[in-house]
């Protein structure tokens, strides 16, 4: 099953390209699942059920046979259903659970339970409700039912696994970035605060805590993170699984161009693929009013540079027209998703994970070349540092640490500059380190 991130700038018409997206798909002959935060999602969602009812707790403290996050799938037409994600009710629900569930031990210390009213969702359950919805796709598997290599899940997440696309309506574009960034990063920090290694001295820990004058972490402390880890990890394949891209929605205008090139140059340092990019609610040309002229020549300009740009990188591009009134169910939508570019595309620029490569050039050059394709970065907002075995690179203001090749490790960085949207970083072996041939 392929999974289909539709995002771009607020305000962009993210939410109708995504149900454009999805209703092309299924008329197509593909079987398609719409998830999106909207209530309504240009009329596919209006009516449908606005809560789900998560299944019975197991004993290992996850729920048996885990509801997905989203409400019960809505049968929009023929081949294509409408699901809304559920942050704000699970981060409620969860904390209501939790309240339940240790009910005994918050009356012996005396604290007063909250009534349901008094719960407020916590700042990111929109964010961590996303991944989740991510982690559930993923383990769904294929059409074919099945799961990852693992088999985790195999055939959960709501039908998912009946499925041919999942198009998801994402947040703006940045907030988006955030959240398919944090697994790793959490993982990161796990792995500098609690190392894995350190558990090796279980038994010296009441010793060193007697010499060194000072607490040791705990054993638990240790479980809990790699508890943890193992999560994040799991969630972090998912965000970086090969069947999920990203399709941008852009707003024709010189300023969205320009964050356009930003948040490529942003994804792409995260490993995210672009699958295409789609101009929303371009105006027709040709108006005998000035001002309303002026406006459509602009956006017209706009959309041949960017058109120009992706399709000289491989990528696709189509615009869609502005239809007046918001639209409102399929009727409404046909005309958007019979102009809409198919999914599937193949993506302009990196794909998942890390996007790097490395040429070996050290028989011509004497030197190690890592190349990182980066679209749409420019050099004032290119930054790197190396720390230890890692690249910290920041790009459109968007930073990520890269794991140095082992190779490259023992390699000292000779030049680096950004030429044709690549990063590119030569390496020298450094002699104290590198291997002689005997």
């Amino acid at each position: 099953m392929r999974t289909l991130l539709v995002t771009g700038a607020a305000g962009a018409g993210r939410t109708t390209v995504a149900a454009a997206t999805a209703l092309r798909a299924a008329r197509d002959g593909a079987r398609v699942l719409l998830l999106t935060a909207d209530r309504e999602a240009g009329g596919l969602l209006a009516g449908a059920p606005q809560a789900q009812v998560p299944g019975p707790r197991s004993e290992a403290g996850t729920y048996a046979g885990e509801a997905p996050p989203w409400t019960e799938p809505v049968r929009v037409e023929s081949g294509l259903w409408a699901a809304r994600l559920r942050g704000a009710e699970a981060a409620t629900e969860s904390l209501a659970d939790w309240q339940e569930q240790h009910e005994d031990t918050l009356e012996l210390l005396g604290a007063t339970p909250l009534a349901a009213e008094e719960l407020t969702p916590p700042p990111g359950s929109r964010e961590f409700a996303l991944l989740r919805a991510l982690a559930a796709l993923y383990e769904a598997g294929p059409a074919d039912g099945t799961g990852p290599a693992d088999g985790r899940a195999a055939g959960r997440g709501g039908g998912a696994a009946a499925r041919d696309l999942t198009v998801v309506d994402m947040p703006a574009a940045w907030e988006t970035l955030r959240a398919l960034a944090l697994p790793e990063q959490l993982v990161r920090y796990l792995r500098r605060l609690l190392p894995a290694e350190r558990q090796a001295a279980r038994g010296l820990r009441p010793l060193l805590g007697r010499l060194l004058g000072a607490p040791v972490p705990a054993e638990r402390m240790y479980e809990a993170a790699a508890r943890w880890e193992d999560r994040l990890e799991a969630v972090r394949e998912a965000a970086e699984a090969a069947g999920a891209r990203v399709r941008l929605v852009l707003e024709p205008t010189p300023r969205g161009a320009r964050e356009l090139r930003r948040t490529r140059a942003a994804l792409a340092l995260q490993g995210c693929a672009v699958e295409a990019v789609v101009a929303n609610r371009v105006l027709p040309a040709g108006s005998e009013d000035a001002w309303f002229a002026t406006l459509a020549d602009e956006q017209h300009r706009v959309v041949k540079e960017v058109g120009a740009e992706l399709r000289a990188a491989g990528g696709t591009f189509c615009a869609l027209p502005h239809l007046g009134p918001q639209p409102q169910g399929p009727v409404a939508l046909a005309a958007l998703a019979d102009a809409v570019a198919p999914p599937g595309g193949r993506p302009a620029g990196a794909g998942p994970g890390d996007p790097a490569e490395v040429d070996d050039l050290l028989a011509d050059e004497g030197v190690l070349l890592y190349r990182l394709p980066l679209p749409g970065a420019e050099r004032a907002d290119l930054t790197l540092v190396r720390r230890g075995d890692e690249l910290l690179i920041t790009a459109a203001g968007h930073r990520r640490a890269l794991p140095l090749p082992a190779a490259l490790r023992r390699c000292t960085i000779t030049r680096a500059g950004l030429h044709e949207s690549e990063l590119r970083i030569r390496f020298a072996p450094d002699p104290a380190v590198w291997p002689h041939p005997r």
